[in-house]
């Protein structure tokens, strides 16, 4: 008797898990059609799709070997899932790059600089050096870089724009700051957009509390017969401490009472992250859709695939990743190896060529390129 009801409970149990990973598995995928105003901690389940679909297909190889037909509670799971699962592994059997573009393509690269570790040149001025190194040999044709520290003052230290521009091979630039951001009183912390290109109109787009992440930009750069559209944004990060991510890479309940607090802590950046990306994000899609000319959409939206930012700023676009892109795309070095957070939205008016991600890490952030053309006509 007891036997049997151990086999009860233990087949009961594991249909059960596998319902429950299915279901969280397919609000994690469709995680973009809640409101993260009101269903905030839906946002937990976009980071952790991944790791569910790897669950489901471990629940199909389980039952296959005890009880075949079980093995659909997955298998449905995934295929109703199929369309957001490409968004994040697209089955594209070739990643290949060459550096050689065709002469009508525009190549692109964005890249989250982190300051060109600025704060520790002293120690290491190698970085810098070997940044920009990694910049002019792919030859980007414009170039969005999001956490930029230069002066563009009569005062040059650390690192001038006019340097900038020499070293990188660029006529023209537009650097979007907030001055309450300086560094040292005469160097900006914002974004810029560097272009090989004419730039006829540029625009920085801010918002109350005109903050780091409050405000983006835009610039419109005439190549032969097209003028494009080139935004560069950056949106809300997480602003974890340095404890925080000592907790989240090694976590302890040794001391409860600093468990529960940094348990809090990272979770109320969790919740400000999803609130304040939605609300950039709708700002953002709103002045895309302003635009007269097909757009390019370049950052670090600090969120995933299939979360609200990426498909509200990205709908009606190609992500050069999903086109050309192979494999998970990691664009983040820390935290999980999942996180592709960095993307390059084209319009469909244009074709993705090829795509690139660089495994370069001398900033916390990736840089990713991507060569693209006009459609013909």
């Amino acid at each position: 008797m007891p036997k049997n009801i151990f086999r009860r409970f233990t087949k009961h149990f594991f249909i059960v898990t596998n319902v429950t990973a299915a279901i969280l598995f397919l609000l994690g995928c469709y995680g973009y059609f809640f409101d993260p105003k009101i269903f905030w901690p839906i946002g937990f389940l976009t980071l952790t799709a991944f790791y569910f679909l790897l669950i489901l297909a471990a629940f199909i190889i389980f039952w296959l070997f005890i009880k075949p037909k079980r093995a659909f509670i997955s298998a449905i799971a995934i295929l109703l899932a199929f369309k957001p699962v490409l968004n994040i592994v697209p089955f594209n059997f070739s990643g290949s790059f060459t550096k050689q573009k065709k002469a009508d393509a525009l190549r692109i690269m964005t890249w989250n600089v982190a300051q060109f570790n600025v704060m520790e040149d002293e120690k290491h001025p190698e970085i810098k050096s070997r940044m920009i190194d990694v910049i002019n040999q792919n030859e980007p044709d414009i170039a969005c870089f999001q956490e930029m520290v230069a002066e563009d003052s009569t005062i040059k230290d650390h690192g001038h724009i006019d340097e900038f521009l020499e070293k990188l091979n660029f006529k023209n630039y537009f650097y979007s700051y907030n001055v309450k951001e300086d560094f040292w009183g005469y160097a900006h912390f914002g974004i810029i957009i560097f272009s090989k290109y004419p730039i006829i109109n540029k625009q920085t787009v801010s918002y109350y509390p005109y903050d780091y992440n409050s405000i983006f930009q835009y610039v419109d750069i005439v190549k032969g017969a097209d003028t494009i559209r080139i935004f560069n944004v950056h949106l809300q990060s997480l602003r974890f401490s340095k404890t925080n991510l000592k907790y989240i890479d090694k976590p302890s309940v040794e001391n409860e009472d600093i468990a529960i607090k940094e348990s809090r802590s990272i979770i109320s950046k969790f919740k400000k992250g999803f609130l304040k990306r939605q609300v950039q994000a709708d700002r953002i899609r709103a002045e895309i859709a302003k635009s007269p000319y097909p757009v390019i959409v370049t950052g670090d939206f600090n969120d995933v695939p299939n979360s609200y930012a990426y498909h509200t700023i990205g709908g009606g676009m190609d992500n050069a990743f999903v086109k050309k892109g192979s494999g998970l795309g990691r664009t983040f070095s820390g935290i999980s190896p999942v996180l592709r957070i960095d993307n390059i939205f084209v319009d469909r008016k244009m074709k993705v060529l090829q795509f690139n991600l660089l495994k370069k890490k001398l900033s916390d952030h990736f840089p990713i390129i991507a060569d693209v053309e006009m459609n013909k006509k």
